[in-house]
């Protein structure tokens, strides 16, 4: 038997504003689990889409745990723009917390069944610290914003059809160590936000390791169907790519395109044209460029950067030469590589991840540097391989603008 409780059910995880998603169609998580039952022909299923009801969930968890079933529980915390406000929160979060007081609907629900697997529709890391322990909390399945295949996805990862993937961030043990705390008012003028970004490079896995925070679940973390085994690790080195010369020479001159008049009655659209508000169009409105702009600041003295009207050849940086900077920082240095064991029963996906150090005083301890997700058959074994370029294992030196 398995019951289903929660309202989230895939359909107020989608975000707003800007974040919206209109679907053609949604395909619930109700409606998936009730069609694989009724196709499978095995078992039974019921739900409780209201959270609240919590006398009705707790009858039904009671009951399916009595036959040895599985209690599937969904909870969400989402997020959008600042124009509409949703659960209390306008636009972004206002905490880690779950909506829809998803922690008493947890405990609800593992208080009378042995068997609950939580499935977290969310933005990002929430606060799981009531739960993640509970022995009666058999699996958490973090399944982001769903999009309109929402409940085939979740049954094909729930009845073992797939693999589940990998944490694209860090869950902690609590709010506070994951550094920058929430930005609860206006700090720069009438509703106006300010965020310094003060921790630069160390948010997420980054930060942890920096301040010695041991999360819960960690950035890249996932279980799989099967159990794998990884062995002969081998870093090989390419001597032929060690070279590194810093770019040299000029830029070609800058490119002039056709000729410009200064006459503004030039560039005047038609005199019968009708506009569209915020269309941005190829001619002026008004040869008055203040009108024109509706710029009330135009004209307006402004200093610009030596050079800056410059067309002349400019000498190249040291790191610079092509888009992405120096070619040879993309030069291919060692190539490691691990063999993976699948060492269970079952087909199942792996996603093996390649970190490094670099060591210097304003580092990381260590940064990743390349994964591969990889199907392996049962006693099966596969070969993960990435290649470390210069750039990877590079620090930039702000002093000579290079690598």
């Amino acid at each position: 038997m398995t019951i289903l409780t929660g309202c989230d059910n895939g359909t107020l995880a989608m975000g707003w504003g800007s974040g919206t998603a209109n679907f053609p169609y949604l395909v619930t998580p109700d409606a998936a689990i009730q069609a694989e039952v009724i196709q499978s022909g095995k078992g039974s299923y019921e739900s409780v889409l209201d959270d609240y009801a919590y006398a009705q969930i707790s009858a039904l968890a009671r009951r399916a745990d009595q036959v040895n079933g599985v209690c599937l529980t969904f909870v969400n915390s989402d997020s959008g723009e600042g124009y509409i406000v949703v659960d209390g929160n306008e636009g972004d979060r206002n905490n880690l917390t779950l909506w829809h007081s998803g922690d008493a609907l947890i405990a609800n629900v593992t208080s009378e069944c042995k068997n609950t697997v939580v499935v977290i529709h969310s933005v990002g890391a929430v606060n799981i610290e009531t739960f993640h322990d509970n022995p009666n909390v058999t699996a958490i399945l973090w399944a982001g914003i769903p999009g309109q295949e929402s409940g085939n996805s979740l049954v094909d990862i729930l009845y073992g059809k797939k693999s589940p993937g990998r944490l694209p961030f860090t869950i902690g043990t609590w709010r506070g160590c994951y550094g920058a705390d929430i930005l609860y008012t206006p700090n720069n003028g009438v509703k106006a936000p300010q965020q310094d970004l003060t921790e630069g490079i160390f948010t997420d896995y980054r930060g942890f390791d920096a301040n010695n925070e041991t999360p819960i679940y960690e950035f890249g973390h996932g279980l799989s169907w099967t159990t794998f085994a990884y062995s002969d690790l081998q870093i090989t080195p390419i001597p032929s790519n060690y070279s590194y010369s810093p770019v040299e020479g000029n830029t070609p001159v800058a490119p002039t395109y056709g000729t410009i008049s200064n006459d503004s009655s030039q560039y005047l659209c038609g005199s019968n044209m009708s506009f569209v508000q915020a269309f941005i169009y190829p001619c002026l409105n008004s040869t008055n460029f203040a009108n024109a702009g509706h710029d009330p600041e135009y004209g307006t003295n402004v200093s610009y950067p030596k050079g800056a009207y410059d067309s002349s050849a400019q000498s190249y940086l040291p790191a610079g030469g092509a888009p992405g900077g120096n070619p040879d920082l993309y030069k291919t240095l060692f190539t490691v590589t691990a063999t993976i064991t699948n060492t269970g029963d079952v087909t199942s996906d792996e996603v093996p991840q390649l970190y490094v150090s670099l060591g210097g005083p304003n580092d990381a301890p260590k940064v990743l540097r390349g994964f591969e997700r990889i199907t392996i058959a049962p006693r099966a074994s596969a070969t993960f391989t990435v290649g470390l370029t210069r750039r990877d294992i590079s620090n930039w030196s702000a002093e000579k603008q290079n690598w």
